[in-house]
């Protein structure tokens, strides 16, 4: 099934220089792992070869990016640099100057885009929390107050206000707001119409995080990539800053609390990551955007993972990469049966019965690691249309379905769930299906309890109800 506009032409593996049972042994590792993956798209000579999506994950869907977002972000920093307004030179406190504390130190005067573009600020580590507890109210005045230990342009540290004071300078060199900015300079032109953005409280896109694309979307801007930033007939990104951007300005160093991934050692640039093998754009909990100029490809996951990005890029490296060009390309009938099985991928709906035909109440153990509700939440399942409508504390009622996936918007957000009793447990699984996120909700009717857990937990709010939301907006307290 294809997205509402096919960005990218298709061709079959076979005719790319792909090997079907090259993608074919991805797709074993991830099983053979246990890897919640959402979607996969291979892109090679600019021609789609494989793409599939997990149901109830599909094509038409948009997918929360987490931190893939900084490279779009980063585009949007050369398009304004490319259009005479910005330069890698301009200090933050010239362009934001209503954003600089008093006291604002040397060396925070001294930041310029280039710092920021790199994350080498000076700052030794993320310093998101510490900015926004000192100024709740303004991100970028918060980061100018959070001491610098080390002196900017020596050492890259992972810092989320740096791609998130960028956005703020676009928007004020270019009178436009990132998603407005980003749409009319680059997503619409590439006909991508269907993009979402997050938001902090005061409605500013985050930049460093919150855009929701399509799996194609996604695939078509690190197309755009390898081209040089030109689609179709257009330079909608000057080639000088794709080549500037996607190069390594910084060593870069474990990551602690991050797991030991080679790849995280390769490097960055300018809001992208370097890579054993060309560069990517990466989010949280797996999601992937990896392009490798020397063989033509454009590799896209998404996906709800908690462990590192080397669960997602061993198996592109160590099972795709030498099935291209090579003996092993295969032919048609290798080709029909990869079509086959990824239009087969699902996730299975849990397995069990309709149940006792009454309602269940129940109360929430919040305790559970991972709860997406408050201690003491009313839990209702209740018999509705072949499934079942469930209230969650004081939300309005998930449709679930019994075998079969069930699409309610409760508070605007899609949420697609499907559950059965099992014995005397209640069993749901809650996908919030523009995210990597999902419920798990088990109502024990003789005990009167529930639980309900996060596969992974939302980085912004571990609650549920900001998550049902959209936009989602808030302030976020990522530690």
């Amino acid at each position: 099934m294809l997205s509402r506009r096919a960005l990218l032409p298709r061709s079959t593996p076979a005719a790319s220089g792909v090997s079907s049972q090259a993608v074919s042994a991805l797709l074993d590792r991830l099983d053979a792992q246990s890897v919640e993956c959402h979607s996969l798209m291979v892109v090679r000579h600019g021609h789609v070869v494989a793409e599939g999506w997990w149901s109830p994950y599909s094509a038409d869907r948009p997918h929360l990016l987490y931190s893939l977002t900084k490279s779009f972000t980063a585009v949007a920093v050369g398009i304004a640099i490319g259009d005479g307004l910005l330069s890698l030179d301009d200090r933050v406190v010239d362009v934001l100057p209503g954003h600089v504390p008093p006291d604002v130190s040397e060396q925070g005067r001294r930041l310029t885009v280039h710092h920021l573009l790199s994350m080498t600020t000076g700052h030794d580590t993320d310093s998101l929390a510490a900015a926004w507890g000192l100024e709740p109210g303004d991100l970028t005045r918060g980061f100018l107050r959070v001491p610098f230990p080390k002196a900017e342009g020596t050492r890259h540290a992972y810092d989320n206000p740096t791609t998130y004071v960028l956005a703020r300078m676009v928007e004020r060199v270019t009178g436009t707001a990132l998603p407005e900015f980003l749409d009319e300079r680059l997503l619409r032109p590439m006909g991508i119409d269907h993009a979402e953005w997050d938001r902090v409280a005061s409605g500013a896109a985050f930049g460093f995080h919150g855009l929701h694309l399509t799996t194609e979307a996604v695939a078509a801007f690190g197309q755009l990539l390898l081209r040089g930033g030109r689609w179709g007939d257009r330079q909608l990104v000057p080639r000088e800053w794709v080549e500037l951007a996607t190069r390594r300005h910084v060593r870069t160093r474990q990551v602690e609390g991050w797991s030991d991934n080679p790849d995280t050692l390769c490097g960055y640039g300018y809001q992208f990551w370097m890579s054993r093998h060309g560069f990517r754009g990466e989010g949280s909990f797996g999601q992937l955007c990896v392009v490798v100029p020397s063989h033509e490809l454009v590799v896209v996951l998404t996906a709800g993972i908690g462990e590192g990005g080397e669960t997602l890029l061993d198996p592109v490296w160590e099972c795709l990469l030498p099935g291209l060009d090579g003996e092993t390309a295969g032919g048609a009938q290798d080709d029909v049966v990869l079509d086959e099985r990824l239009r087969s991928l699902a996730f299975p709906p849990p397995q069990g019965t309709a149940g006792p035909g009454r309602t269940v109440t129940a109360r929430l153990d919040g305790s559970a690691a991972g709860s997406a509700l408050p201690e003491g939440s009313p839990v209702v399942v209740e018999p509705a249309d072949g499934g079942w409508a469930v209230r969650l504390g004081s939300l309005p009622g998930i449709e679930v379905g019994h075998g079969a996936w069930r699409e309610t918007s409760p508070l605007g957000r899609p949420v697609v769930g499907a559950g059965a009793w099992q014995g005397h447990v209640f069993v749901a699984d809650l996908y919030v299906i523009t995210t990597p996120h999902r419920v798990r909700l088990e109502v024990d009717a003789r005990a009167g309890t529930a639980v309900a857990t996060w596969n992974v937990v939302p980085l912004t709010d571990s609650r549920l109800e900001p998550h049902l939301r959209s936009p989602l907006m808030t302030r976020p307290d990522v530690a």
